[in-house]
């Protein structure tokens, strides 16, 4: 077929092949750049926490409002764990400050060098007189879990003590000592001035996520530390592992069973990892279903621009299209006359899409620090408005095909 005389209908009707070229073109960059956020925030909030069986884990929080002085609170801590242990079901029962993906906690400057005028890194901080390597299934692949005579008692109303020791995240490590591969032995220090304590690294573990569960690298910038604390604290933690499908069960028996050991009053709640993922990441599903929502709407807007266009250019052609048929034109020609007008016009569209697209992209990485849009959704969006413009103008097409040259040259 030959595109000249198309170019010369085009020609005779611009306004309607620029609008539709216009709205395909406006769809295209935002579809692209939609759908890349899109990927981008589920891939965020897959991200594996470092914990083995996320959907094992619970906390019991217990705030009590007869807490008494240090070594009340140590004994209670301790009966406290060892009452969770005892519970049928529970794999392993750790204290803890804080709880991943909680999006509430510690997060401590930690230096390679003693006074440093920057810190080498801002690590999240576990504070833990067990071993969550246990409970949460951490992978060490470097150096050992903390020894019991490593994990002092403080006191926060009296004690500046602090660990000796610390257990850091593969990133964290190579956050505060770029370049270096083993990281077991040595020596970083708390804040960045001179009389800071000093810690030694004793291991390292594969990954495990902050309390903020950041996008970047520093979403694994933690650290567990050794040490069991009293004092102005508002509430305990106990990190639970239950077995395998018995977690909820347990949940309600643990709480009955902190709640009914004592006299003293009180306030014990439950919650779970997999409802701190949940709550941590719900802004992120919310904006992905609604670039979801967009993006649908965007395509059924320009499939009805592109009917809509091709209808009218049906309804005014028909007395040309009869013509061609009373001369010989087949069906199958006057179909392909459609399809191929519409290509071209889908073409213009996409080439422009294309370059809006990565114009919005540039706009999106120095405004709000995204990566660069893959050329692979570009190539998939110029498909997808290809397939679009073909599927919408086959309708009105296949009517036209249809005209009977006799119906044809007797309309006006």
């Amino acid at each position: 077929m030959e595109i000249r005389p198309i170019l010369s209908a085009l020609m005779r009707s611009k306004t309607g092949a620029i609008l539709v070229a216009v709205q395909v073109a406006i769809s295209l960059a935002i579809l692209a750049n939609a759908l890349y956020i899109v990927n981008v925030r589920q891939a965020v909030a897959a991200r594996p926490t470092g914990v083995a069986a996320e959907n094992d884990i619970f906390y019991v929080n217990v705030q009590n409002m007869d807490r008494g002085g240090h070594q009340r609170q140590l004994a209670e801590q301790k009966r406290q764990a060892a009452l969770l242990r005892a519970l049928p079901g529970a794999m392993s029962v750790a204290q803890t400050s804080q709880a991943v993906l909680s999006r509430s906690g510690n997060i401590t400057s930690v230096s390679a060098k003693r006074g440093q005028a920057t810190p080498s890194a801002e690590v999240s901080t576990y504070f833990s007189p067990d071993s969550l390597l246990k409970t949460y299934g951490l992978q060490l692949v470097e150096g050992r879990d903390f020894r019991p005579d490593e994990v002092p008692e403080i006191d926060d109303d009296v004690d500046d003590t602090y660990p000796k020791v610390l257990i850091l995240t593969r990133l964290a490590a190579q956050k505060i000592w770029p370049g270096e591969t083993s990281f077991v032995g040595k020596t970083l220090y708390k804040g960045t001035g001179d009389n800071d304590p000093e810690l030694r690294v004793v291991g390292i573990v594969e990954r495990l996520q902050t309390q903020g569960a950041q996008v970047k690298p520093r979403g694994e910038y933690s650290a567990l530390l050794p040490a069991r604390l009293t004092g102005r604290r508002d509430s305990l933690m106990y990190a639970v592992r239950a077995e395998p499908g018995q977690r909820d069960r347990l949940m309600q028996e643990a709480a009955q069973a902190i709640r009914t050991s004592t006299t003293d009053r009180l306030l014990v709640t439950t919650d779970t990892l997999e409802q701190h993922r949940q709550e941590r990441y719900r802004a992120d599903r919310g904006l992905s279903w609604m670039l979801i929502a967009v993006s649908t709407l965007l395509l059924l807007v320009t499939a009805s621009g592109i009917v809509g266009i091709a209808s009218l250019w049906v309804t005014q052609r028909r007395k040309q299209i009869g013509v061609r048929r009373a001369l010989g034109a087949r069906r199958v020609d006057i179909l392909r006359y459609f399809l191929t007008e519409n290509f071209m016009i889908s073409s213009v569209g996409v080439a422009c899409g294309v370059l809006l697209a990565l114009g919005l992209n540039q706009l999106l990485v120095s405004q709000l620090e995204m990566a660069r849009l893959p050329p692979g959704y570009l190539l998939a969006g110029a498909l997808v408005f290809w397939l679009l413009g073909v599927g919408a103008v086959y309708g009105p097409a296949w009517r036209a095909a249809s005209i009977s040259p006799a119906t044809a040259t007797r309309s006006t």
